[in-house]
């Protein structure tokens, strides 16, 4: 899978992800949308009870065979050298062609949250040793920043990287880490100046089998459950100077970078599952009938998906606005931010809705729109939480101030003023 070298932005007409890439290279691009929806559909057409390793392995195999765990990695490495409209188009067709939202939740965060940091921050050697294997699917990587006591909070990370000699000595624990009971490499974060702030935190690449590095059982989630997802514990980790990325120090501006490409790009997946749940909505409220004519002609029924259209549209141009600023190299943090808003709150309300129209066909397992509301669920939390992004777009517009601590009044004994 090799993307279009020239690029330019334009919004699509209808619903090929592909539609939003105009380039002279445009039926490639397309092309390679369509390959990766059939994949989906024939490789990924189900959602596992459980976690099974080797069906996990299996389909993460022949994802990387078609491109899709290195879409942005560059071709010296083992990539397909997308950038970020393009991966954004090829996510959203996977998030088209499977309900197995958790599974294609794992390979965006395997690339986004730990394999672009290697390329971004890495060394040609650190490039080199790991990415080739990451890009091909033989290896799997997760991301350990979260912790039990340290969630929006990334500065305050109780992990610790102690220096000694030419190695570190790792200690702590990590939560909620995705990918981790299948992971070969971790991207951990932790401080080694603690009580340093934005210069504290350090990011390190680990191993799985370094010794003192354990994995716990994987989560019994509400949603994304083909995402396998498990605590992490290190206890005397000793890790090579050598695997540190960027620098001591770095930690913060690593997850910063890795953070523009997850909430842009990671979120195109549910652009794909809203997508495909909108589409059988439409088709079923046309069939279904009630007092003698199908639902689809009732008012109530009909504006609830317009509303339902409107709000996919709407996150679908936010998300590729974005996506567009970061393949042209953009530092605005707002723009990622706004997707991640949209695309989330989008996916929990059309799942809410579509769920509705079914009536009590919407709540039992197994059908898609119950699936989309529960993979929708965590959309909300992680990549900083909702709440954290209306912070960080305050922040940027002027309205975000350092908080200070209340003035203390002077007793006299008088009631204190009114106004």
């Amino acid at each position: 899978m090799k993307g279009p070298t020239t690029m330019t932005f334009t919004f699509g007409t209808d619903d090929d992800p592909a539609a939003d890439i105009k380039t002279t290279e445009a039926t490639e691009t397309a092309e390679m949308c369509r390959t990766v929806e059939r994949f989906a559909r024939r490789e990924l057409g189900f959602v596992p009870p459980s976690l099974d390793r080797d069906e996990f392995r299996r389909r993460w195999l022949l994802a990387g065979r078609q491109g899709l765990v290195g879409s942005v990695v560059p071709e010296a490495y083992g990539g397909s050298g997308l950038d970020a409209v393009s991966a954004a188009a090829v996510l959203e067709a996977l998030g088209y062609g499977s309900p197995d939202t958790g599974f294609a939740f794992s390979v965006a965060a395997h690339l986004f949250a730990a394999v672009m940091p290697v390329v971004e921050f890495g060394t040609e050697e650190q490039k080199r040793r790991w990415l080739p294997a990451l890009c091909s699917g033989e290896r799997i990587a997760a991301h350990g920043i979260t912790e039990p006591e340290a969630g929006s909070d990334t500065l305050a990370l109780r992990t610790r990287a102690v220096r000694e000699g030419d190695h570190y000595v790792l200690d702590g624990a990590k939560a909620f880490t995705t990918n981790a009971p299948v992971a070969d490499v971790f991207v951990v974060q932790a401080a080694t100046a603690p009580g340093g702030g934005y210069f504290g935190l350090t990011a390190f690449v680990v191993e799985a089998d370094t010794p003192g590095l354990t994995v716990g059982p994987p989560y019994d989630k509400v949603g994304l459950r083909g995402s396998p997802t498990a605590d992490v514990r290190l206890d005397g980790c000793v890790v090579p100077a050598s695997h540190v990325l960027g620098a001591e120090g770095a930690g913060a501006a690593v997850f910063a970078g890795s953070m523009k490409w997850e909430r842009t790009c990671l979120f195109a997946v549910y652009l794909g599952a809203m997508r495909r749940v909108l589409e059988s909505t439409v088709a079923y409220v046309k069939e279904r009938e009630q007092f003698g004519v199908p639902i689809g002609g009732f008012q109530a029924v009909s504006h609830r998906v317009v509303d339902m259209t409107l709000a996919l549209e709407s996150a679908r141009l936010l998300l590729y606005k974005a996506a567009r600023g970061l393949a042209r190299g953009s530092e605005d943090e707002v723009a990622p931010a706004l997707a991640k808003l949209a695309v989330s709150e989008a996916a929990v309300r059309i799942g809410l809705d579509a769920v509705q129209l079914r009536g009590a066909l919407g709540v039992l397992t197994g059908g898609d729109a119950e699936a989309l509301l529960r993979d929708a669920l965590p959309s909300r939390i992680f990549s900083g939480t909702n709440e954290i992004q209306k912070n960080n777009i305050a922040r940027a517009l002027g309205l975000g101030g350092t908080r200070r601590p209340a003035r203390r009044r002077r007793r006299t004994g008088n009631p204190p003023p009114t106004s």
